[in-house]
């Protein structure tokens, strides 16, 4: 569901008016296929999965999960509902942390307060669903490095980044990294864990890629056009600079 990021994100920002959709521009054509492609792409990588090009080394594991997650109990329709409702509050995020950025562009006292809030929130949150005393306390081991791990780089250094991009490319381009980000877990799964590689995969890489360079090219025509505008060339200039002033 996360892969609807892109989807919600294209609609809400032609809806605040913060994209312009001209359907005669081959731009604004581009940025809607690629959208679409990308969100295409997604889902093949996540419901096809084809021919097995490369082999799974953990395939035990892999059975044991499977069949836990066989006897365990599950309600596919309120956790697709969930997970689509946690997809368009982060499409509105992007969409808010725009306005916010561009009107106060400091990015590292945005994050900061957007993590003190988070951090709030997920304290009151973890304390009503956790009343076990003995799970908050840490002790010196992996759990130890990936929350370490967690709070540099995906929450600190990701939120600074996102927002400095939000700013500089607006919130189209930062959602669509969003299904590429499967593309690289794909990858990273493959070399560093063992993980099986379908024929469906590759097909859905090769898709999200070509959606992900059709709207990063539609936005860069769209700037160039815009920097055009403000830059008008040499020939359109006032007759007066191409004179010669004798002193």
């Amino acid at each position: 569901m996360i892969d609807l990021v892109p989807a919600f994100t294209f609609i809400l920002a032609v809806i605040s008016r913060m994209e312009n959709l001209n359907l005669k521009q081959h731009s604004s054509q581009a940025k809607i296929i690629g959208t679409m492609v990308s969100i295409a792409g997604a889902l093949t990588v996540t419901l096809y999965k084809g021919i097995q090009l490369i082999s799974d080394t953990f395939r035990i594991k892999e059975i044991g999960a499977s069949q836990i997650y066989m006897t365990g109990t599950s309600n596919w329709i309120i956790g697709a509902f969930l997970l689509a409702t946690a997809s368009f509050c982060l499409s509105v995020l992007f969409i808010v942390q725009t306005w916010i950025i561009r009107e106060y562009p400091e990015e590292l006292v945005v994050t900061t307060i957007c993590c003190g809030l988070v951090v709030i929130l997920s304290a009151i949150v973890a304390l009503i669903a956790e009343g076990n005393s003995n799970v908050w306390i840490l002790r010196p081991d992996k759990e130890l490095v990936v929350v370490c791990y967690s709070a540099i780089f995906v929450v600190s250094m990701r939120s600074v980044a996102y927002t400095w991009a939000l700013r500089k490319k607006g919130p189209i381009y930062v959602a669509m990294f969003n299904p590429l980000g499967m593309v690289i877990a794909l990858g990273m799964g493959v070399i560093f864990l063992g993980d099986s590689l379908y024929l469906g995969s590759m097909i859905g890489a090769a898709i999200i890629a070509i959606g992900f360079y059709a709207v990063i090219w539609a936005q860069a025509q769209e700037e160039h056009k815009t920097s055009e505008n403000y830059f008008p060339t040499s020939s359109s200039a006032p007759l007066l600079s191409n004179k010669n002033l004798d002193f």
